[in-house]
């Protein structure tokens, strides 16, 4: 009997990366096809529960805005990583390799390249990141999460196909909860920003809350990410306020969380916006400040658009302003009810079918035998 296709998905160690790729592991094994995982250092606990036959290391590094030594060093951590992929991918002898974005992703795709691999990025944000721009040229497929996205090299729109940004099982189990009714009760308000953005939230939220009339502060149920070390601070803060909050700083049930939460206030990632708008739930975001790219900018102004969300820079995020924002929404809930429902229309929830598709239509699977839909050429 031939052995079945072997996937080899490449994606940096952070969540950002690892989640969509985890959505189409699990696309790619309901096609029958086997999927190994690419990754760096970061991975941890998060490529634990990956469902991949076998996760294979790869050395990475980012070589941008740094000093020159630094930037040299990087470039050899990427050279050695091409080297390991070079191996692994001889081993593995995989159809096709896809590749997620961030530096992680080059030693892979360059090796899959070289080695006349079918290979495929896909993009999850509105501006096309710097990884991505450098491997563009060089891929058979090209994937998008968003229907517009800038910063894509000349002379490979013929390879551009719309998908969507894949979200894992979790998100969509959450979708199926229906926007929670306010009728009078509590505003269910979530904060959290990830890894860069925790600090921000713990510095502003309690000001803002502090900010707000008493007889409004008496209407949240707050549950909020912060750091370790702001915990305390943060903690403090709200109990002087008597404001009913939770607070952890790491939500490994985020999912869920949001489907109850009736406002989101968040940074705005590619994975945070396609889980949003696939959950179908509100939002003010605040982009992180200081990327190249302006990447979570062009995310967040793709919500802000359609009416889904709020977007505050982070230079105009102060106490003052997000209690406004936050007021404005207490006072009028039918504001909230149009914002989640604009949401959801925008929600892709079969991303993860499309890429799939995309992936074994590239390897000569049939991917439409169980009635997956084909995504969109660019």
């Amino acid at each position: 009997m031939t052995e079945k296709p072997l996937i080899l998905l490449a994606a940096g160690g952070t969540g950002g990366h690892l989640f969509p790729a985890e959505a189409l592991a699990n696309a790619l094994n309901g096609l029958g096809l086997r999927v190994a995982l690419a990754t760096d250092h970061r991975a941890g606990a998060l490529a634990g529960s990956f469902p991949a036959e076998e996760i294979v290391g790869i050395a990475a590094a980012t070589p941008s805005g740094r000093s020159p030594a630094q930037m040299a060093k990087a470039t050899i951590v990427l050279g050695y990583g091409f080297l390991q992929a070079s191996r692994a991918l001889r081993r593995l002898r995989p159809a096709a390799v896809v590749g997620f974005g961030g530096y992680p992703t080059v030693p892979p795709i360059a090796a899959a390249s070289m080695l006349r691999i079918q290979t495929v990025i896909h993009e999850q944000n509105g501006v096309m990141g710097r990884a991505n721009r450098f491997l563009a040229g060089r891929v058979s497929v090209i994937a998008t999460g968003f229907p517009e996205v800038t910063g894509i090299p000349a002379g490979v729109a013929a390879r551009i196909v719309h998908t969507g940004n894949p979200v894992r099982p979790a998100v969509l189990e959450a979708a199926r909860t229906p926007y929670p009714a306010l009728d009078g009760g509590k505003l269910r308000l979530l904060v959290f920003g990830g890894s860069q953005g925790a600090r921000v939230m713990s510095d502003i939220v309690p000001g803002a809350i502090a900010v707000l009339p008493e007889e409004l502060r008496a209407k949240l149920d707050l549950t909020q990410q912060a750091r370790e070390e702001d915990l305390e601070r943060v903690r403090a803060v709200f109990s002087g306020l008597r404001v009913q909050a939770e607070l952890q700083p790491f939500f490994k049930d985020l999912p869920r969380r949001m489907s109850q939460a009736h406002l989101v206030v968040s940074r705005s990632g590619a994975s945070t916006v396609a889980e949003l708008a696939v959950i179908g739930r509100p939002s003010i975001l605040v982009p992180l400040p200081g990327a190249l790219d302006q990447d979570q900018a062009a995310n967040a102004q793709s919500l802000a658009d359609i009416g889904a969300a709020a977007v505050i820079p982070q230079a105009e995020f102060t106490p003052e302003r997000l209690a406004s924002e936050i007021r404005s929404r207490l006072e009028d809930p039918a504001r909230l009810t149009q914002a989640a429902q604009a949401a959801k229309i925008a929600g892709r929830s079969d991303a993860a079918q499309r890429l799939a598709a995309s992936v074994a239509d590239l390897v000569g699977v049939k991917a439409f035998a169980k009635g997956g839909a084909r995504p969109e050429q660019g």
